[in-house]
Parts: C-alpha cells; structure tokens; sequence
C-alpha cells in the first residue's frame, strides 16, 4: 500500500465520519425539538406511551450513529497518523 492511498484512505474515513456525526447530531436535535413541541402544547405525555416505538428507536440509533462516527473519525485519525509517520520513517530512511 502507497502512503498517499493510506493518506487518502485515512481523511475520506474522516470525512464520512464528519457527515455521520452531522446527520446524528441533526436527527437527535430535531427529535428534541419534536419533544418539546409536544410538551410546549400541552399534549398528554401518555400519548407517547400509546406508540413509544415511533420516537425513541430514532433517538437510540442517532446516539449508537453518533458513537459508531467518533470511533470511525478516531481509527481514520489513526490511520493519517499512521501514513504520517511511515512517511517519515521513509525519508528518515533515504537521506
């Protein structure tokens, strides 16, 4: 493997860990705000209990989104360092 594919391989992990975290963080935002519009109206909470599985898998699966995206930002970081220091080494190694 070429350190410029591990270079590449790395910061496009980082970037689709970036949008995943995005996308969480927007569906969790927008399901908090869904929530307080139903308190803010005066709407029974009891309600919620009548189909609780319409809102909270969403919000549980944006939290897991969420964490599965730190982890793939902090391998791809990983990965960039990698390629980093591997460069390093190489032209440590050729002068």
């Amino acid at each position: 493997m070429e350190v410029q594919s591990a270079f590449s391989s790395g910061l496009e992990g980082f970037q689709k860990a970036t949008e995943s975290a995005s996308q969480a963080a927007s569906d969790i935002a927008h399901s908090s705000h869904f929530h307080s519009e139903e308190t803010q109206t005066g709407e029974n909470l009891a309600s919620d209990t009548k189909n609780p599985s319409e809102n909270v898998p969403n919000l549980n699966q944006s939290i897991v989104d969420l964490k599965v995206a730190e982890y793939q930002a902090k391998a791809s970081a990983n990965v960039i360092k990698t390629a980093d220091e591997t460069l390093g080494t190489l032209l440590d190694v050729s002068v």
